[in-house]
């Protein structure tokens, strides 16, 4: 027999390592997953150097089965419903699911990648039939039902108290009392939902990086200021497009080129592309996802006994009820609607003079506003953007903190981060005492998604007698550093800064014992105050001349700009809120809808707004498309809460100016009632601690120049 050459050389090579007594060494062991693992980084925050995409699904499996057991293990207690072995342990179960899902959020919200997206799609039908396996477990619910029935008799701390209100509300509002038939109609529209709400949100993704102008000529250029075309100059050069000039559809891109292209034509095809996301017919279209995922939500708030899904959603709100929503839309849009058609008028005899017949066009608003402005107040965001260096802004919100509760914020350069633009810090108490972390990520990315937003890794609360301390982050869509310059931002853009810095602190300052009630997690009409109220600062004189210096020379804004400000204070206020209140009732009349039917989405948006008379010069904020807020995010039939909001705030800062800006008294009651106190008690209870009394909405209408 022939013996092949591969054999000889075979046998060869296995004399040889015979010969040498040599053991072939093992394989290379698979690294532990760090999701499932403890985190021994500093206050045990994630270790996003070592999290790869490939480690969350079986974290997230891992994670269901560990709730599955834990939740069986109540329902098998041969002890009777308590309480501690009921609802608090309810509260206690999951843990490994929400700090995956948590960390999951960060990033496929702030730095996601196709991977991760195909895992949130998977993940989406997945998810949602575990929660409805919990909230839907008849035994489970009877046990809650049978604590919540003994309530009057148990020796309940007031805290304690609300959580079994919070839970048993939650299991009823999600179904739990419903007849077996209807739990399976029920779960399979909550997992239909799940899957469409998460394609909303990434088709706006792509329809957000989907779309660029760009530019040859360096006549497209005319009109645009020198750091403008500079920034678009890097966006093109980072896509491969050297020596020319790139527009996107993110806000920090488009939004200067709305204000100062004197090209016409050009801010039209921009403006456009803006406003028809969503709608191109392409794969990333919206239009047949919303309406279905409007019909939906007829079907689930029918199926839970509501008429309708804004009247599900409201239940639960400080609002409780559509007519109650319309009732404030209604005082803020008559006013505002009259304002905005006067500056219409303004606006357009500004065109005519530039030689332009007909009418003013949407793509034309910001550009003679702009142009407006300045004749009027000799002030743009180009003469102000020197003074708001970002990075300075920063400092001015974490000062604000510091003059109001002591806290401070130390960088912490020891701590993973998820991307290079993030930074972290360190908050602690005036004493030293640790508070929490906090983590800033401000610069757009074709990752990230658009706007701007707060949310927590880990949230406040008391754990086997132990405080757990917050994770949380902030994340904006700021103008980006250039070669030349720092990352210099409007003075509006400065106001979204301190605006979810607010958020932040709302969850920093938490002090309750359980995760549920921590912080942010508040009814959503509620949510808005912490945040809205920090604006006032950010806003006012005192405050910004502290933050407010000239990136090169640190001259303080000078008095005569501030006088500008100020005296610019309603300019554009009709606009600002005409297309902000428009957002709000596209947001009910969809969440309004009685029949579990699907129509025709453009349609249905021109209805709304020819209902409440929205002037053509102006489009809605969101247009139905790409309205993340209610169709991907947690603002359905909530739109309206940052107006309701805003009427909290301004009524609440009122009690600052009526004592001082800083005064310690107000701070303390403020952070001791509001703060403090996440959603461990009813919101109103709150605010009239805080404020003693119920708020009033003209405090608002003056502010923003509807009431003399």
């Amino acid at each position: 027999m022939r013996t092949s050459a591969l054999v000889l050389a075979l046998t060869a090579l296995l004399a040889l390592s015979c010969a040498k007594k040599e053991t072939p060494p093992p394989p290379p062991a698979e690294a532990p997953n760090p999701l499932l693992a403890a985190w021994t980084t500093p206050f045990e925050t994630p270790p996003f150097d070592a999290i790869k995409d490939v480690h969350f699904r079986p974290a997230f499996d891992a994670g269901m089965a560990a709730q599955k057991k834990e939740i069986e293990a109540i329902i098998a207690s041969p002890d009777a419903p308590t309480f501690a072995n009921t609802v608090e342990a309810l509260e206690r179960t999951g843990v490994l699911l929400t700090r995956t899902s948590n960390v999951f959020g960060a990033l496929t919200s702030a730095n996601t990648s196709e991977a991760l997206q195909k895992i949130e799609a998977d993940l989406a039908p997945v998810l949602a039939k575990h929660q409805d396996d919990i909230i839907l477990n008849a035994k489970l619910f009877a046990r809650i039902k049978a604590v919540d029935d003994q309530k009057a008799k148990l020796s309940l701390t007031p805290e304690q108290a609300r959580l079994l209100e919070r839970t048993s509300k939650q299991f009823i509002r999600n179904g739990a009392a419903l007849d077996e038939a209807k739990k399976a109609e029920l779960r399979k529209v909550n997992e239909e939902l799940a899957v469409l709400t998460q394609k909303f949100g990434q088709n706006v993704l792509a329809e957000d990086n989907g779309f660029t102008l760009v530019l040859e000529s360096k006549d497209d250029l005319a009109g645009l200021p020198a750091d403008v075309v500079s920034a678009a100059a890097e966006a093109a050069k980072a896509k491969g497009r050297e020596g020319k000039w790139v527009f996107t559809l993110h806000k920090p891109s488009c939004i200067p080129f709305f204000q100062y292209s004197s090209r016409r034509d050009l801010r039209e095809k921009l403006f456009k592309a803006f406003i028809g996301r969503g709608a191109n017919g392409n794969a990333n279209d919206n239009r047949a996802v919303l309406t279905r995922i409007a019909a939906l939500r007829v079907t689930r708030a029918n199926l839970l006994g509501y008429k309708t899904h804004a009247d599900y959603v409201l239940d639960d709100t400080m609002a409780k009820t559509p007519a109650a929503v319309h009732k404030l839309l209604d005082q803020v849009w008559t006013p505002a609607l009259a304002t905005a058609k006067v500056e219409a008028r303004e606006l357009k005899a500004m065109l005519n003079k530039d030689g332009l017949a007909g009418e003013l066009q949407p793509w034309d608003w910001w550009y003679y506003a702009e142009k407006l402005k300045k004749a009027k107040y000799d002030l743009d965001d180009e003469t102000l953007r020197p003074y708001f260096e970002l990075t300075a802004v920063r400092q001015g919100a974490f000062d604000t903190a510091n003059k109001l509760w002591g806290l401070t914020f130390t960088k912490r350069t020891d701590i993973p981060v998820y991307h290079p633009d993030v930074e972290v810090f360190e908050v602690k108490e005036a004493d030293g005492t640790h508070i929490g972390i906090l983590y800033s990520d401000y610069y757009p990315r074709p990752s990230k998604r658009g706007g701007a937003w707060s949310s927590a890794i880990r949230s406040q609360q008391v754990r086997d007698g132990k405080k757990i301390t917050p994770i949380v982050y902030n994340v904006g869509n700021f103008t980006k550093p250039t070669a030349e310059k720092p990352s210099l931002i409007t003075f509006e853009e400065a106001q979204t800064l301190f605006h979810e810095f607010g958020h932040a602190l709302h969850d920093l300052l938490s002090n309750v014992t359980y995760e549920s009630l921590s912080g942010t997690n508040v009814p959503r009409d509620f949510v808005e105050l912490p945040s809205q109220i920090m604006e006032n600062w950010a806003a006012d004189a005192e405050v910004v001349k502290t933050y407010a210096k000239h990136y090169k020379t640190g001259e303080p804004i000078p008095q005569a700009l501030l006088d500008k400000i100020k005296n610019a204070g309603f300019f554009n206020q009709g606009f600002t809120t005409v297309e902000f209140m428009a957002a709000s009732y596209l947001d009910m009349d969809w969440h309004t809808l009685t029949e579990a039917k699907e129509p025709d989405a453009g349609a249905f948006e021109d209805a709304s707004m020819k209902k409440i008379g929205l002037i053509p010069e102006i489009v809605v904020r969101y247009r139905s498309p790409y309205f993340q807020h209610i169709f991907s995010s947690g603002y359905s039939a909530g739109y309206y809460s940052y107006v309701w909001s805003e009427v909290l705030d301004a009524d609440a800062f009122q009690a600052f100016k009526e004592t001082s800006l800083f005064d310690q008294k107000t701070a303390k009651s403020y952070r001791d009632n509001i703060l403090a106190k996440g959603g461990s008690e009813e919101p109103m209870a709150l605010y009239k601690a805080f404020r003693g009394r119920e708020p009033k909405v003209e405090p608002l209408l003056r502010r923003r120049g509807f009431l003399k």
